[in-house]
């Protein structure tokens, strides 16, 4: 989400007055539970992706070109109860030099098999690879069409799957009524969401995350059973924010059998912008979400987890 935007400005009081003031809603089914992450570090807030390296180790991404590595503590039922983490480091472009504050804006991240990560970026939107994050940075090609997308509204979403392929989706895909987006929930009459492939040093486009409501897609991850994940977003203005998880088969020139893992009540959860899926010790599918609180006083940090069997 943009750092300086209608939301952080002016709606973000009357959203913290209404969150306050609304009961609590009920959990859907495959809720674990919250956990409320603080830590007193400058840098802290603003993550929009985590990424999951096994049931407690973890890297989160904040959107504002840093990063940091921890280690999550659970209870016996796999609950979150703790979290311990190093200094938040910022991504640089050689391994010394930090990125540019206008070009910083990392907004998705995944790890790959070979245990590189792909960040992405909405502001200008493009994807960056690192052997290591604190490492030099590789620029993937920019294509034109990259440079299309409305500003602000780029990639949030980077997964990476079995093979290697890069998979990136933009947030929006054309802008409202006079070229200004006034809200951050889509519309039915504007397009599919266009998925772009790197693969064999070239992008291309082989398919469309189907629209579906007023939600937008804000991160991506390839499950463990090789279906696309993607996690979606509403913004109810006073009510708060609304999230969905939908699933999806690929093949290589389609998304098909399209499943609804998640749909969260208004307001049970603050803006979730990250998330990773992965296979616990039970053979269960696990979904790891972070939210990103826009370094607003009255939002919060959490990690969100649900938890569902293979297959649902």
């Amino acid at each position: 989400m943009p750092r300086r935007s209608v939301f952080g400005i002016a709606a973000g009081v009357l959203l913290a007055a209404g969150l306050q003031g609304s009961a609590s809603p009920k959990p859907p089914a495959g809720y674990l539970a919250s956990f409320a992450w603080r830590d007193d570090q400058p840098r802290f807030g603003g993550f929009s992706a985590i990424e999951m390296r096994d049931a407690t180790r973890f890297v989160a991404l904040s959107d504002r070109g840093a990063f940091v590595e921890g280690t999550l503590t659970r209870d016996a039922q796999g609950v979150i109860t703790g979290a311990t983490t190093g200094r938040i480091t910022l991504l640089t472009t050689d391994g010394v030099k930090p990125l540019s504050v206008p070009r910083s804006d990392s907004e998705g991240l995944a790890l790959a098999p070979d245990g590189r990560f792909y960040v992405s970026f909405e502001t200008a939107a493009r994807v960056l690879q690192y052997d290591v994050l604190t490492g030099a940075a590789r620029n993937l090609p920019t294509p034109e069409a990259f440079r299309r997308f409305p500003r602000n509204a780029g990639f949030e979403s980077v997964a990476v799957g079995g093979d290697g392929a890069v998979y990136v989706i933009p947030e929006r895909t054309a802008p409202a009524k006079g070229g200004v987006f006034s809200r951050y929930s889509g519309t039915e009459d504007e397009p599919d969401f266009p998925v772009f492939r790197f693969r064999n040093g070239v992008w291309e486009q082989p398919f469309d995350l189907p629209r579906s409501g007023a939600y937008l897609p804000v991160s991506a991850d390839i499950g463990p059973d090789g279906r696309l994940y993607v996690l979606e977003r509403a913004f109810h203005g006073l009510a708060g924010f609304g999230s969905r998880v939908r699933s999806f088969a690929m093949t290589s020139t389609a998304l098909t059998q399209p499943v609804t893992l998640l749909e969260s009540p208004v307001g049970l959860h603050d803006n979730l912008e990250g998330m990773s899926v992965w296979q616990d010790d039970s053979g269960a599918l696990r979904l790891t979400l972070i939210a990103d609180d826009n370094f607003r006083m009255f939002q919060r940090t959490e990690i969100v987890e649900y938890r569902f069997a293979q297959g649902s």
